[in-house]
């Protein structure tokens, strides 16, 4: 008996497992699976001095500077709770990489939500401690 296929659409902790899983292609440059999952008109509350990047465009940009010149390497994300409640999704996680101009690396703890509709994100918000980087990396403020 053949086996049937489910059209369903993922839900919201399930969109979220995809992006971190689909990462390492992002950091190669392979942007098109990736971004399947992102709304066209998704808002990424960045914070900080970039404010609000409207658009699907504004992400694909978001993740063309993530690679080689983010100045990291051996980026990893290791999803340590997750919870799911309606349309939204948390992530508590560990993020870690490698410094490539001085070789160190920095592990914290960071926290990102998504807002999902019909399988695909449409609003982001991240939490990162910037300051705890610098300083397990020995960089200035400001630096």
């Amino acid at each position: 008996m053949p086996q049937e296929t489910s059209s369903a659409v993922p839900g919201p902790a399930e969109v979220h497992r995809l992006l971190v899983e689909s990462y390492p292609e992002v950091l190669q440059g392979r942007l098109d699976g990736p971004l399947s999952l992102i709304d066209p008109d998704v808002i990424d509350h960045r914070g900080g001095l970039d404010g609000d990047h409207h658009g699907v465009d504004a992400w694909r940009r978001k993740w063309e500077r993530a690679g080689a010149e983010s100045g990291f390497t051996d980026i990893d994300v290791t999803v340590e709770r997750n919870v799911e409640s309606g349309d939204t999704s948390v992530n508590r996680y560990t993020s870690r990489g490698t410094h490539t101009a001085s070789g160190r690396r920095y592990e914290v703890t960071s926290m990102d939500m998504i807002y999902v509709r019909d399988g695909r994100v449409v609003e982001h918000w991240a939490l990162r401690d910037q300051t705890a980087i610098r300083a397990q990396l020995g960089l200035e403020p400001g630096a």
